[in-house]
């Protein structure tokens, strides 16, 4: 483990202790209410989803311009969608193994979940086949998708659980948030859960982002986007695409795992959007999912925690019945792979809420709760690839970068546009077969695919091994093409070599001891357009 992080842990555990003793605050709220809200926060969670759902990202790099559609009975889409199922499963963690549960138990139970998962999620999972436990598995090093939106969309109940105490829904987020991310990709899920912790006893939208900002630190890159979003927004008070367009001009190059592309599924950018969806939709839940949605990228779960933020704020029984129908009408249906409803989901929540409560020296007492409230604190900084630039995306047909020693196969696949060439695969599984890539900068991935036939590949960079790759993944049969099978940054800036030596080994369960490669992604280090950007105004 990294001894920062291990710093991070013991600092940030201090800060909560040093808050804890000082706090004197007090909030009153009925049991009711509570229970109110929390039901609100799940039904903003379901209906902002299905809300999104049919635009995700559809609008890459653009804003989404076609008609966007959304009747109650859409809220069913719910029982699909990760952005719920993902976290009942660390909810049902918590039921087996207790709120307390190690880092590894979580881990475990939404690795071994029958759903699909993808980006920092899967990594996740294949790192736990690959014994590699939380918070390693979350590690940039371990994981190339350390600052993506997954822990961002799966954070809410640690929100809807902590109500006034951020601090308590932080400390749970840094033990869960690290499974699969890291730094930003952390902050996301913890600017989220404590957007809701002060959602309980704030209508003040403004006052419940700058307070949720406290939660994270100032120097993160999380930070610096929504206060640009913040400053955006008093300059463009009543025109949410002037803001986008700048915001967008600034920031968008800041997604690794989309490097090249104008995917973009970092954490940070998309949480910009769910802020920008509540600052403008200034309380109203359709223009707030709308503004959310029509920023594009992963445009169902940003308007998916924007309504959440509101449903909290204003509880259930306060939300119009266009939104309470469809909730009301399948809240004891189970979202798969798991074993909650929206009803069970809302009672688990509020039954966590309360032993919280109660943990933190607040009292329970009959419809009475007194709950102490926590400032925030913010954890140590981690940046997961500090100042990693991209560079160029180098496929395995360019033979000026590529050699290939030993029984490669050339597979194409065709592309979308018709172009096999483009979507070409190298494969190998003899023991000797060796490719070796030629790059010059400071970090590099290699991409492939992760499948039933996969086999072992040592690494070496620069004649040394880094590490030994297994490929294999049919985990509920779900494959990956086009995914990072390894990355190595922070490396010294000038020229470098990669050898992949194949094994001809595999693990049980595999059908074959194949290495699969489609290209390579170059990065340098540098200065990225948010460094140095100035806003038109400014």
């Amino acid at each position: 483990m990294r001894k920062s992080h291990l710093l991070f842990i013991f600092t940030f555990n201090l800060l909560i202790f040093a808050s804890c003793i000082n706090r004197t605050t007090e909030k009153t709220i009925s049991a009711d209410v509570l229970r109110d809200k929390i039901a609100g926060g799940w039904a903003g969670k379901m209906i902002g989803v299905t809300y999104g759902a049919p635009t995700e990202f559809r609008a890459q790099g653009k804003m989404y311009g076609d008609s966007i559609k959304w009747k109650p009975s859409d809220v069913r889409g719910s029982i699909w969608q990760d952005d719920i199922y993902v976290q009942l499963t660390f909810m049902m963690t918590m039921d087996r193994y207790g709120i307390d549960a190690p880092a590894g138990k979580f881990q475990e139970m939404f690795a071994k979940a029958g759903y699909p998962l993808w980006h920092a999620n899967v990594q996740a999972r294949k790192n736990y086949y690959d014994s590699i436990i939380a918070p390693r598995s979350g590690m940039p090093e371990n994981n190339f998708h350390a600052d993506d939106i997954d822990f961002q969309i799966e954070a809410d109940y640690l929100g809807f659980m902590s109500p006034g105490m951020p601090l308590t829904a932080s400390a749970l987020a840094d033990k869960i948030g690290h499974i699969m991310n890291y730094g930003d990709g952390v902050y996301g899920g913890i600017f989220v859960a404590s957007l809701y912790s002060r959602a309980f006893f704030s209508n003040d939208i403004p006052e419940i982002i700058e307070y949720a900002l406290k939660s994270i630190p100032s120097e993160s890159d999380y930070y610096k986007i929504v206060q640009d979003v913040i400053k955006l927004h008093k300059h463009y008070p009543g025109d949410w695409q002037a803001a986008w367009k700048e915001l967008e001009s600034k920031w968008d190059d800041v997604d690794i795992c989309g490097a090249g592309s104008t995917f973009n599924i970092d954490a940070k950018f998309n949480g910009a959007f769910i802020v920008m969806g509540l600052l403008y939709g200034n309380g109203d839940p359709m223009k707030t999912m709308e503004i959310a949605t029509r920023c594009g990228q992963d445009s169902d779960c940003n308007p998916s925690n924007a309504m959440a933020v509101l449903g909290v704020l204003k509880g259930f029984k306060n939300l119009a019945p266009e939104f309470t129908k469809g909730v009301t009408e399948y809240k004891d249906s189970l979202f798969i792979n798991t074993d909650y409803s929206f009803t069970k989901a809302v009672e688990n929540t509020y039954n966590y809420a309360l032993a919280l409560i109660k943990k933190e020296s607040g009292v329970v007492s009959g419809n009475r709760i007194k709950i102490k409230v926590q400032e925030p604190v913010a954890p140590m900084l981690e940046v997961s690839f500090p100042d990693a630039v991209f560079q160029k995306k180098i496929a395995v047909f360019d033979k000026s970068a590529w050699t290939f020693k030993g029984k490669w196969e050339t597979v194409k696949r065709p592309a979308a546009d018709g172009k096999s060439l483009e979507n070409a695969s190298e494969i190998a599984e003899n023991k000797g077969d060796i490719a070796e890539f030629d790059f010059t900068g400071t970090g590099v991935s290699l991409s492939g695919e992760w499948n039933k036939n996969g086999g072992k590949a040592d690494i070496y960079i620069d004649g040394t091994l880094d590490r030994t790759i297994d490929t294999y993944f049919n985990y509920n049969k779900q494959e990956y093409g086009n995914t990072s099978i390894w990355h190595k940054f922070n490396l010294s800036q000038g020229n470098h070599k990669v050898r992949i030596e194949v094994k001809g080994e595999k693990r049980s369960g595999s059908e074959a001891s194949k290495v699969n490669l489609t290209d390579a992604l170059v990065f340098i280090t540098g200065k990225k357009k948010n460094d140095t950007f100035r806003f038109s105004f400014e």
